[in-house]
This record gives structure tokens, sequence and C-alpha cells, in this order.
């Protein structure tokens, strides 16, 4: 098997990277974009091919790790990209909702947006080399810090971002939210990177 990492999603590869994407973050925004068939529509719809680093495995996509700057982020979308899938009613309240889960980029840190691995490729380092290759992607742009979320319920992920380097640097309970996405607190973490 031949595991290659590359930046950009390839065109082909939209309907398997919205399924990876799911599968990895349906949990936590399932009540919010499902049910399944609208959420991959629109995320099919959202998805910016040069926001993101895949890893493709003998021609299949294994594994992702998005990224947001000031030009956007993988998985973005407007209030036109939900009302095109979810009709006015379902925008207007989803859109309310969907502005909470992500950080705003800034000037120090570069953001990593969603990391996921296919559930038959994980165990074999790909989502430890998709998160490497996202501090070279920053430190090519210049950046000093990556920086991440990681949710409370997510205990693998954080492990795996501590042995890589990362560090807490701050945590945010949601309040009556978690009723909505499944978790009480995001964890923020934080990785120097040298040049």
């Amino acid at each position: 098997m031949t595991l290659s990492l590359q930046h950009g999603l390839p065109g082909h590869q939209r309907r398997a990277a919205a399924e990876l994407y799911w599968q990895a973050f349906g949990g936590k925004l399932g009540r919010v974009l499902g049910p399944d068939r609208a959420a991959l529509m629109y995320l099919e719809r959202v998805m910016q091919h040069d926001h993101v680093l895949v890893a493709i495995e003998d021609g299949r996509l294994v594994g992702l790790a998005g990224f947001k700057t000031a030009g956007g982020s993988f998985v973005g979308g407007t209030v036109d990209d939900l009302r095109a899938v979810y009709g006015r009613a379902g925008a207007m309240w989803r859109g309310v909702l969907m502005r909470f889960p992500g950080h705003d980029v800034d000037e120090a840190r570069f953001l990593m947006d969603g990391v996921c691995v296919a559930r038959q490729a994980r165990g074999r380092g790909i989502g430890s080399r998709l998160v490497e290759a996202v501090c070279a992607e920053a430190r090519q742009r210049g950046y000093a810090e990556v920086s991440l979320d990681v949710i409370d319920t997510n205990w693998r992920a954080k492990a795996l971002y501590q042995r890589l380097g990362f560090s807490v640097a701050a945590e945010d309970r949601i309040g009556p939210l978690r009723h909505v996405y499944g978790f009480r607190s995001v964890t923020t973490m934080v990785r120097r990177i040298t040049s």
C-alpha cells in the first residue's frame, strides 16, 4: 500500500471527503447539520479544496486535515449555502448555531480545523502525519504556532495532540449549548513550531 500526503482535495474525492468528515464529526454536528443525506450534501457544497491536506492510499482518501485562514476554512459555508440545502427556516436556526463551533483566525496562530482518518486506516500513524503536515504548512506560511480545538468527549484526539507537542491553552464551557452539541467544553491546544 502506498500512502501519499498532498495539499488540496482532488475534485473526484469530494464525496469521499464529505463522508469521512461526517463520520468523524457527525456526532458533534449531527443535531445541527443532520439528517445524514442533507449534511453530506451541505459538506460537499461548502468544502474549500485548497484549505485541506489529504492522505491518499492506493487511490482512496483515508485521511484529511482541514485548516482555516483569512481566506476561508475547509468546511465553512454561508447562509446562502445553508438555505440551498435546508430551506429558509432550516437555514435561520442553523446559521445561528453554526457560529459557535469554530474560532476565528488570528495573526499569530495557524488554525487546524478538523483532522480525521478513515476507520479502517486508524492506528497506522496517518493522523500524526497529517498533523505534522499541517505544522509544516503553518511554518511555510510564516506562523509561529498551530492551534486547534478538541471537545471534552474526544479524549483520544486530545492524547494524540499532547503526544505531538500540543499543550492546553484554554478551556471553554459551552453552557446550555451542550444539549445541542452533546459535549460540555472545548479545549484549545497550541503547539509552537520552530523554523
